[in-house]
């Protein structure tokens, strides 16, 4: 599961990872990236995404 999501909603984020996992998430920077956050329309800073599972 990855999340991408503004500064605003990275706890969020981290949140549901580690609510559904139960397993500390890892975060990645995104840079140059037209992509927007899972939450609002904001540009996406993070890809918070479960480790066992990234790809």
């Amino acid at each position: 599961m990855k999340i991408a999501c503004c500064l605003e909603h990275v706890e969020l984020a981290l949140d549901i990872i580690v609510d559904e996992f139960e397993v500390a998430p890892v975060i990645h920077n995104v840079e140059n990236s037209s992509t927007t956050c899972e939450y609002c329309q904001n540009k996406a800073m993070y890809v918070v995404c479960n480790p066992q599972k990234e790809e």
